[in-house]
């Protein structure tokens, strides 16, 4: 069987295999490395199993010789690859018991490696962006339950309003308290919107259609991330890559790699942050929004400035700082609305802490600390989450100045800030806070009562 296409991309097997009876009790049992040899006595080699399931060939090659697989998203990648009918291996679950299955499981073997996940991630955030067909390839994810409202034949302008406005009110929500308060509303929100994709519609609807759902699968990564679940986010920042190509928005694409690329500076790989902004940079750059492009070289600039490479982040930021000056006449989409001066305050004052942190102290806290109180006077109630990140980096800046009775009482407001705010970053980002309050803990009641009082809020919000 061959089962490379004539341009040489490989094109999944022929359906019938998976009729056969015994590859029907393979995949009923989910015993992969049966699918696999039985595959291969078709004449499918390890190479083209790889390049259908987005393993590494020494992953198939692991299984092949008796490793299991058990998680549910390492499964549901490869049934969707191979092309395997999902109901044949017992995957047909709606969206929250995906989740829930997936998230459960603890089988390190069973899991890619991060990198190899980044790898694949960066590829297909590269195909999307740069015009790959890729919307489709996953029909089988989001299978409606008999629960669900019944999604109209037709659809209009004011079904997608509607898809719109949910989500305006969803990201309200996650602004004011956090992901964890509301993601499981966002997957059920999402999981009935993606129905209306089988009614009919004026190709304008459907291509309004096709934005909506990105920034809804957008706010659904966002969430996920908010919550520590970051195979979950890249699953949904990856389909609302699709949907937002299709629609033909590439400010959306933008703004859902910055995403991306922020949740791996969160996850402290500035390297791999950093393809994703310059990728975002390649879409925004088809664009005519000069805002999505100081928001991506910003973003640019902080990783660089978590690598110590101070130089860099300074070029960025001026160039941030020309494009949102150039930015301040042009309309503003909903998924940009964010990036206000308060937002520009809070970025440069963020990137001048990364560097007093990791380059020099003196320079940058002298500049870090105004700009940080800038945003954090700017913020109202409903962005209790970004106050606490920047009282966090304010309390940091004052610590690395070695003025700790500051830093005790700013840290003590970003704890307040927190408090009912679902968000596990908010306890991430007081790490280096707490380490650098340890540090000084000794003779120091101050610095001593600052990492007591992280490491106790830490332990409650874990």
């Amino acid at each position: 069987m061959n089962v490379i296409g004539s341009q040489g991309s490989p094109v999944t097997p022929d359906p019938e295999v998976w009729e056969q009876r015994e590859m029907r009790d393979a995949l009923a049992q989910r015993d992969i490395s049966t699918v696999y040899r039985l595959l291969r006595r078709h004449g499918v080699s390890q190479r083209q199993i790889a390049a259908l399931t987005g393993q590494s060939q020494s992953e198939v090659s692991e299984i092949l010789k008796g490793r299991q697989v058990m998680a549910y998203d390492v499964l549901a990648r490869i049934a969707d690859g191979l092309g395997v009918p999902r109901g044949y291996m017992g995957l047909a679950y709606d969206e929250a018991t995906r989740v829930r299955v997936a998230e459960r499981s603890g089988d390190p073997q069973a899991e890619e490696e991060e990198s190899v996940k980044r790898r694949r991630f960066l590829a297909h955030a590269a195909a999307v962006t740069m015009g790959a067909a890729v919307l489709g390839t996953d029909g089988g994810t989001w299978v409606p339950s008999p629960a669900h409202t019944p999604a109209p034949a037709r659809i209009g302008f004011t079904d997608v309003r509607q898809v719109e406005a949910a989500t305006r009110a969803l990201r309200a929500l996650d602004y004011q308290y956090g992901g964890g308060f509301c993601r499981d509303a966002v997957v059920a929100q999402l999981s009935w919107a993606q129905q209306l994709l089988q009614a009919s519609a004026q190709e304008r609807v459907r291509d309004r259609l096709f934005v909506a759902l990105a920034d809804l699968h957008g706010l659904a990564g966002w969430t996920a991330f908010d919550t520590g679940l970051l195979d979950s986010a890249r699953d949904h920042y990856g389909r609302a890559l699709e949907f937002a190509k299709q629609g033909g928005d590439n400010t959306l694409v933008a703004n859902l790699l910055y995403r991306m690329g922020r949740v791996y500076l969160h996850d402290d790989s500035p390297d791999d942050a950093l393809k994703m902004f310059q990728l975002g940079q390649i879409a925004a750059q088809e664009t005519a929004s000069d805002l999505t492009v100081s928001l991506l070289c910003m973003n640019e600039a902080w990783a660089y400035a978590m690598m110590g490479r101070e130089e860099q982040a300074m070029k960025l930021v001026g160039m941030a700082r020309d494009s949102y000056c150039k930015g301040q006449d042009e309309p503003v989409p909903i998924w940009l609305k964010f990036f206000d001066q308060n937002d520009f305050h809070a970025m440069v004052g963020t990137i001048h802490t990364a560097l007093a942190h990791n380059v020099d102290p003196g320079r940058h806290t002298k500049i870090a600390i105004p700009e940080l109180t800038k945003a954090i006077e700017g913020y109202g109630s409903t962005m209790a989450r970004s106050k606490a990140f920047n009282l966090t980096a304010l309390a940091l800046n004052h610590v690395l100045e070695n003025d700790v009775d500051r830093a005790l009482q700013v840290g003590q407001q970003a704890l307040e800030s927190s408090d009912g705010v679902k968000s596990k970053r908010i306890g991430d980002r007081m790490k280096p806070l707490h380490k650098e309050a340890a540090a000084r803990a000794t003779g120091n009641p101050h610095a001593k009562e600052l990492a007591d009082r992280i490491a106790r809020f830490r332990f409650d919000a874990a």
